[in-house]
């Protein structure tokens, strides 16, 4: 295994335990992720390559990936490796992991997905790659060309290795937009120009530059760009070529002929991108540039057989997959039939006309849109699989929380559009209008006022009414120059401040008039409003000072003026918590932390290697400082010593915004040059603080006051708003408060992503008054109880709203769209009468009459007869069959008499007569109530399979507190309780499960005894006690803490009283009584608590040791007398005297943790735990009765076994286990027997499992591949693991695997 070479050195080497640090890992979780749109301005930028596709940002390249599982998309890495941007993306044609990228900082880059590294990088000093492309005729060869070439040819690797230039390909007349090889002729390629004229060589034959261009532009100087060209994939000399106005025309590149000319349903379409489908011959698609029309044409047509409107902002670029994704969701082998599915709803309804008759490829189209929408549409079925609607496209300068909703979220950004995001479900709720330039820097009205203020970099200041969607108002005060920043006074509602390039840091009311006109001696970057004094406004200044104005008086000039700053001054920002302190970013790479009162720099902040940029304080914690820089990081400060407490490296560029929601205040979002905006959880940072709350310690340990919580070395103290509004609510309410006062702290200190939530079903489930629950409850995962009923009011909105009424959102749903989106979910409750009705609307009457049966026959005829009445009318052949199954006979034979049919006539009433064609009657059967409960059961049980599927995906998707709210929506408490667990949402868990009381009581008790785990780690002996103490039957669990527990006697006899255990003088004599008893248990118990608990080991080994001899063992036997070992002190376990027993105790450890590991199902963690178990009894000198062999032997049984139930029919590679195999595997898991709390099962995912940052270079040592998610450091401080897997590593073996005997503690 790969991981070995990594740290086999540490089993070499026995004694060593100096100089270890503690394992550790990152404080501030990433918890979620809005990325970017793809850029508009470059042709080849998205691009797809087996289940994978791919598009630019202007920075970084997003890749997405199916998920076989559930067949979805999914992000699955973010590259950026370019400075600047990217202009083009090529997939390598013969390997499907492999591609290559173009930037303007003339770099092209080789890029390998699965390992999600660059293999090759070469600077090309001949200019900007405008456009690349990988050479179908060469093995490893990627060719590119700036404007009037040449085209370069960089072959990667081999003896070829270098840069040549095409023979024939250069001294074009006009810049080259794009160009193409041929994927089947060698060597053949053509470029498109900018005048609209072709060029294209192959071997062997005469060059031919600068033909075919469009006929209306012959003779003349007019330019006409090629906008899109492909080859026709079956023949050798056909191709397709899109010209800005002419259009689209088919092409003979022998005789340079044009065979076709394609002609647009308006004269205003045109297009900017096609692409042929590859499983339909001669079949293409085009996307309009002015509204994102899809076109599907034929080449034996000139008029499009089909048009879809996607999207109300044009194309940019399409890309067709070459294979539809798989489709995974089936129980059986595919049959025929399931190919036909995906083209099933396409075929041609009764109502086209005969040209309309082509069927519609299975395909898929990856789209994107000039508004930086992505999707990827199944031309089959008509449908989006997957729609990230838009994005920004550019850097993003700013970002703020809405003051009167922590859910909604603006960013502004330079490609001159403010964006409002829901951070629960990361999609766009609004957008400003757009052309404003660059918009640097936003503020949101207070309170619910809807408006937001933007500064731009040439058209001033603006005011954007969000509901509106309109700009109501102007402010040009700067003239032209750009606008850094702008601020709207919180305290007062009717000043807004701006500062500029031109040195003035203006104050003026909403409707514009002007205040004051701070005059500066150069550009002013940053002003804030204190938010403890009105009338107090900060500026950051270019002269490197800072500035306090005092609005409430007519004079112009400065309060304070302070200097120390080396570099110009950016930011500045007051603390919301202790008055007359504020801070400031410089690009000197330092912050400044300065006290008005005492006119004086308090404290430096210094580690940045670049200007700083983005500032926050906390809302709660007055001394917690974030700052985001120019170096790509993020830095969180205590400043009261000015140490830096952790650094995030996820943003892949400059990081410029940082904000966070006074009600939500350990949730942070930055935004960055990348393009993306990330939310961030600070709530690790105060992990002894969230644990007195559900420890229930008393006010004075959660809350305090600045003065008190700024004393170094005070541990952290809640001081905002928030959480003193909080107490005083509790203090308000009668009884016991401790469910309620859980549940308000959570909200307030959990992520946003589900939490809400899963306190709305709590509120259910106790029985809450339905009026009670919040509006926005319905939008969620629901209640069984009211799912009905919810979507019962949602279909009757759909159906009744008029497009009038509906509020200019995003991408607005025509009203077919509404109409099919309400008979969906009519059909869904069972209401088939109300789906066919809504279907007949739309005019699908096939999909209605198909399940109108269901209603009644009666029903379905009287459908029936409606349809032939209308096609009747409608003069069409097509009514023959529906009269036909109705057994209208007088019906059909007037349609044919009427249209002089005369002998078709004669024949239907023939057939009639003999009796050939008969009436229906169904009859029902009567009694049938009694098997309704039969139904019902089936039904249930049903209901409980789908929201289990539904949670796993949430669960897997890394939303485990959304996994959680699908089994408390189905009353599944147990189920709920162990996706937070496995989630390591752990002081959620013990908040929810002690709302819900009795019933999630199991998980509550395991989450306390985790975290109790956690806080010896802090190390708070104390705390753990308190959580431990709140568990039933603890005295096991208060006796590890006790015996982990280091200090003196006095100190441990404290704990121990606590404890309810013999004091350290007691233990010794206890131990020893039972030792004479020949009570193993007890005899280690009280050794472990003694002076000398090393005395423990050899008794409890040797327990162990023996019981493993004999083959009936169970792991249920020897698991507690050896997991009570693992919590011997680390400094005794350490001691040179030890070694063997150490050793010994490491082994027994990492067996039976591969055996608990199975029983879990970790399959992930179980290799590794047997390699390491093997390593150590290779590598150290002990007497363990167990051998390598036999440890080989049983893994590969495992896998054998466990692979045949995991494996999908159709890998095909499968080979079963072995008789034997299936032996070893049976006695094995006699030995397993079940694991007690059942709902634990299966592998851990935290939150943000899934989410790909810009820092993914850590390498696990367990299993050699890169990490995604959160890492964990080992204790040598280099080597690391996945969180995910420490977790499941640490739950089943307490050890560290680097084998040190230093305990795991990831929680």
């Amino acid at each position: 295994m790969a991981w070995m070479t990594y740290i086999s050195n540490w089993f070499e080497q026995d004694d060593w335990y100096e100089g270890l640090q503690r394992a550790n890992m990152s404080q501030v979780r990433q918890v979620g992720l809005l990325a970017a749109g793809c850029q508009p301005w470059n042709k080849d930028v998205c691009a797809a390559s087996g289940d994978r596709f791919a598009y630019c940002a202007t920075l970084a390249i997003y890749i997405y990936q199916l998920d076989h599982r559930y067949n979805e998309f999914k992000l699955h890495a973010i590259m950026s490796e370019h400075k600047k941007t990217i202009t083009a993306l090529s997939w390598c044609p013969h390997n499907p992991d492999v591609f290559a990228s173009g930037g303007t900082d003339n770099l092209v880059i080789i890029w390998n997905v699965a390992e999600q590294k660059v293999i090759a990088k070469l600077d090309s000093t001949k200019g900007t790659p405008a456009s690349l492309s990988w050479c179908w005729n060469a093995g490893d060869a990627v060719a590119f060309v700036s404007h009037r070439g040449p085209l370069f040819i960089w072959t990667i690797s081999g003896p070829e290795s270098g840069v040549t230039v095409h023979k024939e390909a250069h001294s074009f007349l006009s810049d080259v937009c794009v160009f193409r090889w041929h994927t089947q002729k060698k060597g053949k390629i053509v470029f498109g120009h900018i005048d609209g004229s072709l060029s294209i060589f192959q071997p062997g034959n005469k060059s031919q530059k600068h033909v075919l261009r469009p006929e209306s532009l012959e003779g003349t100087d007019e330019e006409d760009p090629v906008t899109a060209v492909e080859w026709d994939p079956l023949s050798t000399d056909y191709l397709l070529v899109a010209n800005l106005h002419f259009g689209i025309r088919l092409l003979d590149s022998e005789s340079l002929y044009c065979i076709t000319t394609f002609n647009f349903p308006s004269a205003a379409a045109s297009v900017q991108c096609l692409a042929w489908v590859p499983s339909a011959p001669g079949m293409f698609v085009t996307g309009d540039s002015q509204v994102g029309v899809l076109r599907i044409w034929n080449v034996a047509r000139t008029t499009p057989i089909d048009n879809f409107k996607l999207k109300r902002t044009g194309f940019h670029c399409l890309h067709v997959l070459n294979s539809p994704p798989r489709k995974k969701f089936l129980a059986q082998p595919p049959t025929k039939n399931h190919y036909m599915s995906s083209t099933s709803e396409a075929v041609p309804q009764p109502t086209l006309t005969q040209n309309q008759a082509f069927s519609l490829p299975p395909g898929h189209a990856v789209c994107c849109f000039l508004d930086g929408g992505v999707g990827l549409y199944d031309l089959g079925a008509k449908k989006w699989d997957f729609l990230r609607d838009l994005g920004h496209v550019e850097t993003i300068f700013d970002c703020k929380f809405k003051p009167d909703d922590p859910n909604l979220l603006a960013t502004a950004s330079f490609d001159g559009t403010i964006k409002v995001w829901d951070i629960n479900t990361l999609t766009a709720v609004y957008t400003s209008p757009g052309n404003e330039g660059v918009i640097y820097s936003l503020s949101w009205a207070p309170g619910d006022l809807n408006c937001i203020a933007g500064a731009t970099s040439r058209n001033g200041a603006f005011i954007w009414d969000v509901r509106k969607g309109k700009m109501v108002q102007r402010f040009n005060e700067h003239g032209k120059n750009g606008i850094f920043c702008v601020a709207w006074s919180h305290k007062d509602s009717k000043r807004i401040a701006t500062c500029s390039g031109d040195g003035f840091c203006i104050i003026r009311t909403i409707d514009g008039k002007v205040l004051h006109k701070y005059k500066h001696p150069a550009a002013v970057f940053g002003c804030d409003w204190s938010q403890n004094n009105k009338d107090m406004i900060a500026t950051g200044c270019e002269d490197k000072n800072v500035r306090v104005y005092y609005v409430a008086t007519s004079s112009d000039q400065p309060l304070k003026v302070f200097s120390g700053h080396t570099a110009k001054v950016f930011h500045v920002k007051w603390s919301p918590l202790s008055e007359g302190i504020l801070c400031s970013g410089s690009d000197d790479g330092s912050v400044r932390i300065w006290d008005y009162t005492q006119d004086a720099c308090i404290n430096i902040l210094r580690g940045h290697t670049a200007p700083v940029r983005g500032l926050m304080w906390n809302t709660e914690i007055p001394y917690l400082l974030i700052s985001g820089s120019w170096d790509y990081t993020i830095k969180v400060w205590d400043t009261r010593e000015g140490t830096c407490l952790d650094t995030v490296y996820d943003h892949g560029a400059d990081v410029y915004g940082l904000t966070c929601h006074p009600s939500r205040p350990f949730t942070m979002a930055s935004c960055s040059r990348d393009s993306t905006v990330r939310l961030w959880s600070l709530t690790p940072l105060i992990t002894p603080l969230l644990i007195n709350i559900l420890a229930d310690r008393s006010w004075e340990e959660i809350i305090g006051n600045t003065d008190h919580a700024i004393e170094q070395g005070s541990p952290p103290l809640l001081c905002g708003k928030v959480s003193r509004d909080i107490k005083h609510e509790i203090e308000k309410l009668t009884g016991n408060p401790r469910a309620k006062k859980l549940r308000w702290f959570s909200e307030c200190l959990s992520p946003p992503g589900g939490s809400d939530n899963l306190w709305n079903l709590v509120a259910v489930i106790r029985g809450q008054d339905d009026s009670l629950l919040p509006q926005n409850y319905c939008k969620g995962i629901m209640h069984l109880k009211h799912l009905i009923k919810f979507r019962m009011s949602e279909a009757q909105e759909l159906t009744t709203v008029k497009m009038s009424k509906f509020g200019a959102g995003i991408g607005v749903p025509t009203k077919e769209e509404r109409l099919k989106e309400a008979a969906d979910i009519h059909l869904r409750l069972g209401q088939i009468q109300r789906y066919c009705e809504l279907m007949v609307e739309l005019g699908e009457w096939d999909k209605a009459l198909s399940v109108a049966p269901g209603v009644s026959v009666k029903y379905w005829k009287k459908l029936m007869q409606r349809r032939a009445d209308q096609l009747i009318q409608e003069d069409k052949d097509d009514v023959i069959p529906y009269c036909i199954a109705i057994g209208d006979v007088k019906k059909l034979v007037d349609f044919f008499m009427s249209r002089g049919q005369l002998k078709e006539a004669l024949l239907v009433a023939q057939a009639a007569c003999e009796g050939n064609m008969q009436t229906l009657h169904v009859s029902t059967p009567k009694g049938s109530s009694s098997s309704d409960d039969i139904y019902k059961e089936d039904f249930n049980e049903l209901l409980h399979k789908v929201s289990e599927e539904l949670a796993e995906w949430y669960f897997r998707d890394g939303r485990a507190v959304l996994a959680a709210c699908c089994q408390l929506a189905v009353d599944n408490t147990e189920r709920a309780m162990a996706y937070l667990i496995r989630g390591n949402e752990l002081e959620l868990a013990v908040c929810v499960g002690t709302a819900l009381g009795e019933a999630a009581a199991p998980g509550t008790h395991y989450a306390l005894e985790l975290l109790a785990r956690k806080c010896m780690m802090i190390p708070t002996w104390n705390l753990a006690a308190d959580l431990l103490l709140m568990t039933p039957d603890n005295e096991l669990q208060l006796v590890k803490l006790c015996a982990f527990c280091p200090g003196c006697t006095e100190e441990l006899n404290d704990l121990r009283e606590k404890c309810k255990l013999p004091t350290v003088e007691e233990c010794m004599q206890l131990a020893e009584t039972a030792h004479a008893d020949g009570n193993i248990f007890e005899t280690v118990k009280y050794y472990l608590l003694s002076q000398e608990p090393e005395k423990a080991l050899p008794i409890g080994i040797d327990f162990i040791k023996e019981y493993i001899t004999s083959s009936n063992w169970t792991l249920d036997t020897i698991y507690p007398v050896l997991d009570l070992l693992s919590y011997i002190r680390t400094e005794k376990l350490v001691l040179h005297t030890c070694t063997k027993a150490r050793n010994e105790l490491l082994i027994l450890c990492g067996y039976i943790g591969a055996l608990l590991a199975i029983r879990r199902q970790y399959q992930s963690i179980v290799p590794a735990l047997y390699e390491y178990t093997s390593q150590l009894l290779k590598c150290r000198a002990v007497s363990v009765p167990l051998k390598i062999e036999h440890l080989s032997e049983e893994l590969d049984a495992w896998r054998a076994c466990t692979q045949s139930i995991s494996r999908s029919s159709e890998e095909s590679a499968y080979t079963p286990p072995s008789d034997s195999q299936k032996m070893v595997y049976a006695t094995l898991l006699k030995r397993l027997e079940q694991e007690p709390l059942r709902g634990i099962v299966g592998p851990d995912y935290v939150t943000g499992s899934n989410l790909p940052s810009h820092s993914d270079i850590h390498i696990s040592c367990l299993t050699g591949l890169k990490i995604q998610g959160p890492v964990y450091f080992l204790e040598d401080g280099k080597s690391t693991i996945s969180l995910n897997d420490a977790l499941m590593w640490a739950k089943v073996n307490p050890f560290s695997p680097l084998g040190t005997g230093i305990r795991l503690n990831p929680f």
